[in-house]
């Protein structure tokens, strides 16, 4: 029998999980079900309810219900409790619903293996202080940077995470409008809104990424991001987008649902083909 996979978001068309998990699969000869699952906010804990009582044996949770899959969950991961956010749900041998965060680890993976960047003694910025913010900090604080600053449009929103990770590290914060020369410059650059799939700028002033600066960013398309052009015109040699970190992320994802170790590389390479299928 198939086992039966899904992700469940809003909006949900553009995802390409089902084609990365079916890829996963194929190495390993096994024979999935996966697929998108478009969500409403009213109806999200029943339909993940109904997904697992119909024999449902994994999924994936995308915005915006992250934070409302953490609520769900009888056990959690350390990343998924620190997170407080979940983006992959399973059942345990008890049956109960266990919850994990692999967006850290999927971006630290594409970041360090993929990517070949030295994070310990780094100074990081990171973009935002939302959801993709919270998921991601403590794997790269476990990294030991020199700083970590935290940039959103209001900066109290940054300030809530800093005193949340103070126990890790203790983070720079500031707004957007206010990138000061006290703060240190960034090695690596983290676009964590998602500013950048639909062409607005994060940020405007640019003065303090230098050309050595790695600028990345956590989301994916088909062209360059409008942060991604943004970083590549100041002078950045080394722009990313996060493909890397979705194809990791999943890899995790597929592992703890059937205890598999994926080969990633091939696929990262043959993104543009898979984001074209």
């Amino acid at each position: 029998m198939k086992k039966k996979f899904a992700v469940f978001g809003n909006p949900i068309k553009q995802s390409l999980s089902p084609q990365i998990h079916q890829h996963f699969a194929q190495q390993h000869q096994l024979e999935i079900n996966y697929e998108r699952q478009l969500s409403e906010q009213h109806r999200f804990n029943q339909d993940i309810e109904e997904f697992f009582k119909t024999g449902g044996n994994g999924c994936n949770i995308t915005a915006p219900f992250k934070q409302m899959a953490f609520s769900l969950c009888g056990a959690l991961s350390e990343q998924a409790t620190r997170a407080q956010s979940v983006n992959t749900l399973a059942r345990d041998s008890s049956d109960k619903l266990t919850g994990h965060n692999t967006d850290g680890v999927g971006l630290l993976k594409d970041l360090t293996a993929n990517l070949h960047l030295q994070l310990s003694g780094a100074n990081i910025m990171v973009l935002g202080a939302g959801g993709a913010t919270r998921g991601i900090l403590q794997p790269l604080i476990e990294q030991r940077p020199a700083s970590l600053t935290i940039i959103n449009r209001t900066i109290e929103k940054a300030q809530i995470l800093a005193e949340e990770f103070a126990d890790l590290l203790q983070i720079n914060t500031a707004s957007t409008s206010d990138i000061t020369d006290n703060l240190p410059r960034p090695d690596l650059l983290l676009n964590a809104t998602s500013a950048g799939l639909d062409g607005k700028l994060p940020i405007t002033d640019t003065s303090f990424i230098t050309k050595d600066c790695c600028c990345y960013d956590l989301s994916y398309a088909s062209k360059p991001t409008s942060f991604m052009t943004l970083c590549s015109d100041a002078g950045c040699s080394q722009v990313y987008d996060g493909r890397g970190m979705l194809v990791e992320q999943a890899a995790q994802a597929f592992t703890i649902w059937t205890s598999k170790e994926v080969d990633t590389k091939t696929l990262i390479n043959d993104f543009d083909q898979l984001n074209q299928a």
